[in-house]
């Protein structure tokens, strides 16, 4: 039997921001991602991801410091690049540019003339779809 007023209700809990440490029963706020290269045997520790991947384990400050690897293994430390974090000139740039892209009017596209009708003429590979003259013409 449900409580009086909590007709279908589900009860939600609030979802944080603040990415969490991976390890498990740490609730400290992550500061570094782990990566693992198989191929390499070596674990990768840098910067926290701009995203949490399904692959990468974050991990707070006091696990990032403890950190070992399995025997054999290399652990590779990247330090954080503090200008990272800040807007650069490129970053500018390519917002202007991609400003400059969307303002441009539309071109009509061009449909090419087929130079061989057995194949692509310049060896390289060609869409699978292609313009064919009516059998009138």
């Amino acid at each position: 039997m449900r409580p009086a007023g909590a007709r279908g209700a589900v009860p939600s809990i609030p979802v944080s921001p603040v990415r969490r440490c991976s390890r498990t029963a740490c609730g400290r706020s992550a500061v570094a991602t782990l990566t693992y290269v198989y191929a390499d045997s070596t674990a990768v520790l840098g910067p926290l991801a701009t995203y949490a991947e399904p692959h990468c384990y974050d991990l707070c400050a006091e696990h990032s410091e403890r950190l070992t690897a399995p025997r054999g293994w290399d652990v590779v430390r990247l330090a954080p690049d503090p200008a990272a974090g800040k807007p650069s000139s490129d970053d500018l740039e390519a917002l202007a540019n991609a400003v400059r892209e969307a303002a441009r009017p539309p071109q009509q596209p061009s449909v090419p003339e087929p130079a061989d009708r057995g194949g692509p003429s310049d060896g390289g590979r060609r869409g699978h779809l292609r313009v064919l003259r009516s059998p009138d013409s």
